[in-house]
């Protein structure tokens, strides 16, 4: 018997190594990795330069807790307000606690200000969190069930409709929230210009744009943000997964008048922030920025696509392929929940989410032999199962 609760539908492997975009289970058996631990490591496993620094940093200080300064926080903070926009950073552990920390700042900000209401309005079909803030800004009923009372203060409207936000939108309204690609909610794409006009709403109304970067960020979806590919700039961002390239950490960054809400005793983390969790963000933000990650992100998702879309035409039941950058989904007309179990027989990692969409979001440092690889394994699954 297991002692952990059964809050995950776990497969039956043990994964116990892994090495750019493999990894190996406790009987020796590989797999070639199409998720990356759900678009976290994004170098890959293993990588030699984010070892290297928390190997160093674990030889001199784990932890000191925020009550004084921690220098790689001022550098990471100084690198991040340098490659995405003028902010001040507030370091955690988690994408929940990113998103829980600039909701508390938007609601702080716009109670302090006076000017309007706290109220959040997100999208259908979001993804934010599993604390009980993130999951009431979900626009997603089903994390939801049973956990009432969930709080109040937000409201959902169609993603990609800017009329229903328009109307959405009154005096009890401070700030919008979503993602630059809605993960979870199955690889959807807004339309183009859709980041532009939010941004552009917002300031005519006077509030603040949330971006939630948990997934897109970190060069998934072939720029280092994913709102880079509108060239918007949000007032409030959060980050986490690949931040740490697997170590876990997390980040909300604002702008400095935005920021300016947040004053000491008002949030608070015990571990964020701490000197090996922000030893691995700055490696791995220094390998994105200087190998040029996120280029290669673009340029190895084009390749992806274009194979994918050979293979659509041997299978009939998938009916759409989307995505940016190494950021893909593929739609079927079936059920295929099962594909994930049926992948570990041919050495393959996938993930189904929303029951009819494989995502796919493997290391973006993944070669063209990799995605021949894996298509040559996704086909050999899907003609054994009948589509």
């Amino acid at each position: 018997m297991s002692y952990v609760m059964e809050t995950y539908s776990r497969l039956p492997i043990r994964l116990v190594r892994g090495k750019g975009c493999r990894v190996w289970d406790d009987e020796g058996n590989e797999y070639l990795d199409m998720i990356s631990g759900i678009a976290v490591c994004n170098l890959g496993h293993a990588h030699p330069a984010v070892v290297r620094a928390l190997r160093d940093q674990a030889g001199e200080l784990f932890h000191c807790s925020n009550l004084y300064r921690i220098p790689q926080q001022e550098l990471l903070a100084r690198m991040l307000a340098e490659n995405a926009f003028d902010s001040r950073a507030f370091f955690c552990n988690s994408g929940a606690e990113a998103n829980e920390a600039a909701i508390k700042l938007a609601r702080r900000f716009c109670n302090s200000s006076g000017k309007r209401g706290s109220h959040i309005i997100t999208f259908e079909g979001s993804f934010h969190g599993r604390t009980l803030a993130t999951v009431a800004a979900t626009g997603q009923g089903k994390f939801r069930k049973g956990f009432d009372p969930i709080p109040s203060g937000f409201s959902t409207v169609p993603y990609g409709d800017i009329d229903a936000l328009e109307a959405a939108i009154d005096e009890r309204v401070g700030a919008v929230m979503l993602e630059a690609i809605q993960g979870e909610g199955g690889i959807r794409i807004p339309p183009a210009g859709f980041l532009q006009r939010v941004r552009q709403l917002c300031d005519e109304k006077g509030l603040l744009m949330i971006l939630d970067e948990v997934q897109t960020g970190m060069g998934r979806t072939g720029k280092l943000f994913g709102y880079m590919h509108e060239e918007v700039v949000p007032d409030i961002m959060t980050m986490a997964k690949a931040l740490g390239n697997g170590f876990p950490v997390g980040a909300m960054i604002a702008k400095p008048h935005v920021a300016e809400a947040f004053t000491p005793g008002s949030h608070a983390s015990t571990f964020g922030g701490n000197p090996l969790a922000m030893a691995s963000s700055i490696a791995t933000l220094n390998v994105m920025i200087e190998e040029r990650i996120p280029e290669k992100s673009c340029e190895q998702g084009r390749c992806f696509v274009d194979r994918l879309g050979r293979l659509k035409a041997s299978h009939p039941a998938i009916t759409a392929i989307r995505g940016r950058g190494l950021m893909i989904g593929v739609e079927f007309d079936a059920d295929i929940a099962t594909l994930n179990a049926e992948g570990l027989k041919k050495g393959i990692l996938l993930n189904i989410i929303q029951g009819r969409i494989l995502r796919l979001a493997p290391p973006l440092v993944i070669t063209t032999e990799e995605i021949d690889e894996a298509i040559e394994k996704i086909h050999a699954v899907l003609t054994e199962k009948g589509l």
